[in-house]
Order: C-alpha cells, then structure tokens, then sequence
C-alpha cells in the first residue's frame, strides 16, 4: 500500500444506549479509492462523519493526512472535500454563482479560476449561468462534486454519491470518480450500496454491519 492518509483506530461512536461505530479500524492508501459498503443504519454515513471531523468519537482516533479528527479540525478542512448525500444549493443561483458563494470560504483561493476547473471538469461551463433549481438531481450531483473540489483537497469523502441517479448520470459520475483518482491523485473513501460500482472504481472494500467492519 502506498502512505496511508486515512487511518482509523478503534474508533467508536454511541448516541445514548446505540453504538453507530465499534472498534473500527482500518488504512486507506494515497491516490486510491475505498468503497465503504453495508445496509441502511449500518454505520457508514457515522464513520464518514467521524473522518471529516463533523463528529467526535466516543473512543477511539482517526487521523487524516495526518491530522488527528478530532483535535485539529480546522487544519483537517482545509485538505478534505466532502460530498454529503443530499448536497444543498440556493436554488435561485446559478451554478457559476453557487461555486463562487462556497469557494468564498476559503482563504486565499483564486475563485474565479477555480469555478471555472471544475466547472469545465464535470461538463457543467456552458451551463454555467443556469438556476440550480431547475437542473436534474444528475446535474446538482456534479455540481456538488465541483463544489466539493473547489479548494484542491487531498482526500474526499462521498456519502452514496450515485444513490437516486438515472443509469447515464451514475455512469457519468463514476467516470469522474475514478479520473479524480487515477489522474489528480485524489483518495477517495466512497459509501454505497452498489457493488458493481465498489468492483469497478476500488482498490479496497470495506463490509460494515451493524456498526461493526466484518471485513476488508
């Protein structure tokens, strides 16, 4: 494996009386794509939380490019793109209006520049000027991939990124999955549910049950 920028270490999550997350431990290398598969309150959306430093753990760490998750937040989303599975947009914006909003976030990013990257990366420029609210949920999907790249992140989490995708939209999105893998250099931690997907875009799978990783 090459260096491993996602490492997870008996990490656990309780809400009350429910653990979400036991004793999860596990490695993602650089530049390669982890799909994260189990049923509906399994525990991957929690351990996708836990990563991107949204959450603390209950025991347990994780580190991210070497940043522990749960102590140097704010270093950890500067190097992290998240890609949630109902991403949200103002919808009386245009797209290129959207991305602007969003990238405005962070410090010293050449907006206009970067729009324009990903905009262009997943064929949404010449559409540019359009309200959000009247695109397809394909479109919104790749708009939210863009949205998610817009500050050149090492690692990106996707949460069932083609969940409720027509066969021509997923197609398409795993497509710039995997080029954002292979040609950027991106690590990816994926969850889904799909399994022909996790066979064709991941380098590794991970099987999570009942909060539990039964195996990798």
């Amino acid at each position: 494996m090459t260096r491993a920028v996602i490492e997870a270490h008996g990490l656990t999550k309780k809400f009350g009386e429910v653990t979400a997350v036991q004793d999860l431990s596990l490695e993602v290398g650089e530049g390669e794509v982890l799909g994260f598969l189990g049923p509906n309150g399994a525990g991957k959306t929690t351990t996708i939380r836990l990563l991107a430093g949204i959450i603390a753990p209950t025991s347990g760490y994780a580190k991210v490019n070497g940043q522990r998750t749960d102590v140097e937040v704010e270093r950890l989303h500067q190097v992290i793109g998240l890609l949630t599975e109902a991403p949200g947009f103002y919808d009386r914006l245009s797209a290129q209006r959207n991305l602007e909003f969003f990238a405005g976030f962070y410090p010293d990013l050449d907006i206009a520049t970067q729009v324009e990257k990903y905009l262009k990366a997943m064929g949404l420029w010449e559409r540019r000027k359009e309200r959000v609210g009247t695109w397809s949920r394909g479109m919104k999907q790749k708009l939210a991939v863009a949205r998610a790249l817009l500050h050149r992140p090492a690692i990106l989490f996707m949460d069932e990124p083609t969940a409720g995708l027509d066969p021509v939209a997923a197609a398409a999105l795993r497509e710039d999955i995997a080029t954002l893998a292979t040609r950027e250099g991106v690590t990816v931690f994926l969850t889904t549910h799909n399994l022909a997907e996790a066979e064709n875009l991941c380098a590794q799978v991970g099987v999570i049950r009942r909060g539990k990783l039964i195996a990798v």
